[in-house]
């Protein structure tokens, strides 16, 4: 059996992912990097993405973040995510309404605070959109 290390997944909502895992790819602000049992410890923000669950030497699931943090060490991964989603619950649907009200919202936006969120929400709906075609 593989050697493994504690991944945990955790949204504001709830506790989306706590198991084992052979190795998380996570979209870490400076590219993916791959966190395996034995990780030196680190702690890096994340950027809107996927992340890939490896389980018994391939993917097993992917969930998209739309940021966050990560912690790793030797023995766990943790990603405390802004929003998380499965993969196969994103629609492309889903993801048009929400690039549009992203849109509308860069449009109507009068403060330089109510841009940078705009602009925040327009990467977010770009990535999943990205993430699902």
């Amino acid at each position: 059996m593989a050697e493994t290390l504690e991944f945990e997944l955790v949204s504001p909502e709830k506790l989306l992912v706590s198991e084992p895992v052979e190795m998380v790819v996570v979209p870490g602000a400076e590219g993916n990097f791959g966190a395996l049992p034995r990780h030196a410890p680190m702690l890096t923000t994340v950027r809107p993405g996927v992340l890939d669950i490896y389980k018994g030497g391939k993917v097993e699931s992917r969930i998209f973040v739309a940021g966050g943090f990560a912690e790793v060490n030797e023995e766990r991964c943790t990603v405390l995510a802004e929003e998380a989603v499965r993969l196969e619950q994103l629609t492309g649907d889903v993801v048009e309404k929400r690039l549009q009200a992203a849109r509308d919202a860069s449009q109507e936006a009068d403060t330089p605070a109510e841009k940078a969120q705009a602009q925040r929400q327009l990467a977010i709906a770009e990535a999943m959109r990205a993430a699902i075609a």
